[in-house]
């Protein structure tokens, strides 16, 4: 069996239930090394560093 609705949704329903399905910005922090903003959990793009410490060489 597939799924069939019983009765049809108006698209003003529709669209309600819909309406939640925003965009939101991204959460940025600071580093805690060099202050540059950066996404949480993530090796920072401007210093290379992760935790406090020197991950990756940045040229």
């Amino acid at each position: 069996m597939s799924i069939c609705p019983k009765n049809k949704s108006s698209k003003s329903r529709r669209d309600k239930r819909r309406a939640n399905w925003k965009m939101k910005a991204a959460t940025l922090v600071k580093c805690s090394r060099c202050g540059a903003l950066m996404v949480p959990h993530r090796v920072c793009k401007a210093c290379g560093s992760y935790n406090k410490k020197q991950v990756v060489s940045v040229d």
